[in-house]
C-alpha cells in the first residue's frame, strides 16, 4: 500500500504548463528531462518515452528555479500517447504540491519578464516582472484551494 496521501483523481483543477522537470525513479536511475502536461494541486502530469508501473515512486526536479525544487511522489496512472507516454504523478503532500504550484507562478513570471523584452524591448527585473504579472494575471491564474 502507498504512503502517498490520497487525493481524489479529478478533483482538482488541472491546467497547462510547459515546465522542464527531471524524473528519477530506482527503475530509470538515469532520469531524464521532460516537461510537464499538465499540473494541479494533487500533482502533475508529464510525457516520457518509457513507461512507467503505476505504484512506482518518483522524484520530481523542477531545474528552472534555484535551489532546484524537489518533491517526492508516485506514479498512479499511465497511457500510450503517440510515440510516447503520458504519466501521472500524486505528490506525496499538500506542501509538495502548493510548493510545485509556486514554482509554476515563478516560471509564468518569468516567461513574461522575457516576453516584455521581446515585444517591447523593456528590461524588467524579477520583482518588477512579478508585480507586473500580478496585476495583469494573477486573477485569471487559476486557485488551487
Amino acid at each position: 500500500m502507498s504512503t502517498a496521501r490520497k487525493f481524489h483523481h479529478r478533483s482538482y483543477l488541472r491546467h497547462p504548463s510547459e515546465m522542464p522537470l527531471l524524473l528519477l525513479c530506482e527503475s530509470h536511475p538515469q532520469g531524464g528531462l521532460r516537461r510537464i502536461h499538465n499540473v494541479s494541486l494533487g500533482g502533475l502530469a508529464c510525457r516520457s518515452e518509457a513507461s512507467l508501473l503505476v505504484g512506482t515512486r518518483v522524484i520530481v526536479q523542477i531545474p528552472v528555479v534555484a535551489p532546484p525544487f524537489e518533491a517526492r511522489g508516485e506514479v498512479v496512472w499511465c497511457r500510450r500517447a503517440d510515440a510516447c507516454y503520458e504519466i501521472g504523478i500524486q505528490f506525496s503532500s499538500e506542501a509538495d504540491a502548493f510548493a510545485a504550484r509556486m514554482v509554476e507562478q515563478l516560471c509564468y513570471i518569468e516567461r513574461y519578464r522575457h516576453e516584455v523584452l521581446a515585444r517591447e524591448g523593456r528590461v524588467i527585473d524579477s520583482q518588477t516582472a512579478a508585480s507586473e504579472w500580478i496585476s495583469k494575471f494573477a486573477a485569471s491564474f487559476p486557485h488551487i484551494s
